[in-house]
């Protein structure tokens, strides 16, 4: 299994360029030089940077010159301040992961999809020059599994259309269910030598996602702590949540205690493919939701990181600022110096 060198421990720039209202004040004042000056003292060697195409393309795929600016700024800004930059599309014309953002018909319509696959030729033009210094993430969560075979013929089109330009930048590759770790196994061979394998964990979810009010059924006043075995923490869920939303618990086979041996067993099989496939494995996304209790967050991204740190697996942690999983909130300031040592 490889490790991915220069992309070990990052934070993602959330709401920046994607999930946002698009207006001029959001992309120049969200997160501005100042963000990445802070961000040295994080201990951090790269930054995830979500972009929507409607930063970068008109809604008949025309294409905005300004948007690519703001890229190449923010890319530039990251180099600056000694990071390596993955570029993600987090929105495809055609394709949301939130379905409030009513796109769709990505996965059955070629002219979308070719649609794509031009504006990764276009990155490519634009940002294949920076070297290992950025790399490339083709989609920010597939949900479905049934449109796991389809994006399994995209994903490889898309690589090869890519190389045209870009012959050796890194590519994220995820699979369905959001970017689940379960989902790892169905992920297309490797291509060639610089495709990376990424996944997304915010396991157990009724942790991380409490009072989360996009999650169906969830109560916005649910709390409940990251201790103890799964044995009691599925009581406790069942104890204080609809019962639909408790039994997503029943999928679990995990009997032991909530700590590093927990993401051990849930990591299991995506290591073993990336020691099959001689391929990284990469964490786009992870976090706990502002709604928990700060000291239970801890202990959640200790256990998280005893197994990242374990196999080489790279991430970045969501987010940096707001998007409900600020790592900047107030609410955490007592226990940050202890949290950082876990990105």
């Amino acid at each position: 299994m490889k490790t991915w060198k220069g992309y070990q421990k990052g934070v993602n720039l959330g709401g920046w360029f994607s999930q946002c209202d698009y207006s001029e004040d959001r992309f120049n004042n969200f997160i501005t030089e100042d963000d990445f000056k802070e961000l040295t003292s994080w201990g951090l060697d790269h930054l995830r940077l979500p972009v929507d195409y409607n930063l970068v393309e008109t809604e008949d795929g025309q294409y905005k010159e300004e948007g690519f600016a703001r890229i190449k700024r923010a890319l530039e800004l990251g180099h600056k301040y000694g990071f390596n930059m993955i570029l993600d599309l987090h929105k495809t014309a055609g394709y949301s992961f939130d379905p409030g953002e009513k796109q769709s018909g990505f996965f059955g319509n070629e002219a979308l999809q070719e649609r794509f696959y031009r504006l990764w030729e276009e990155f490519a033009k634009r940002f294949g020059g920076y070297g290992d210094k950025v790399a490339f993430e083709l989609l920010n969560e597939v949900v479905d599994k049934e449109d796991g075979a389809v994006w399994a013929e995209i994903a490889p089109k898309c690589v090869e259309r890519i190389r045209a330009y870009a012959p050796t930048t890194d590519i994220l590759i995820g699979g369905y269910w959001h970017n689940s770790v379960q989902a790892v196994r169905d992920i297309p061979m490797p291509m060639d030598e610089h495709i990376i394998y990424n996944f997304h964990s915010y396991d157990p979810l009724l942790f991380t996602h409490q009072g989360a009010q996009w999650v169906d059924d969830m109560p916005a006043d649910y709390h409940m702590e990251f201790k103890g075995s799964m044995e009691d923490f599925c009581a406790y869920a069942k104890a204080h949540l609809p019962a639909k939303l408790a039994g997503t618990l029943s999928i679990l086979d995990y009997k032991g205690n909530l700590d590093s041996a927990y993401f051990e067993d849930l990591f299991a099989d995506a290591i073993a493919v990336a020691k099959e496939r001689n391929v990284a494995l990469y964490c786009g996304e992870y976090g706990v939701i502002e709604n928990a209790d700060p000291a239970n967050t801890v202990l959640w991204y200790k256990a998280i990181h005893e197994v990242f740190a374990k196999y080489g697996i790279g991430r970045a942690a969501w987010s940096y600022k707001e998007m409900d999983f600020d790592l900047r909130a107030d609410r955490l300031k007592p226990v940050f110096a202890e949290l950082k040592k876990y990105f």
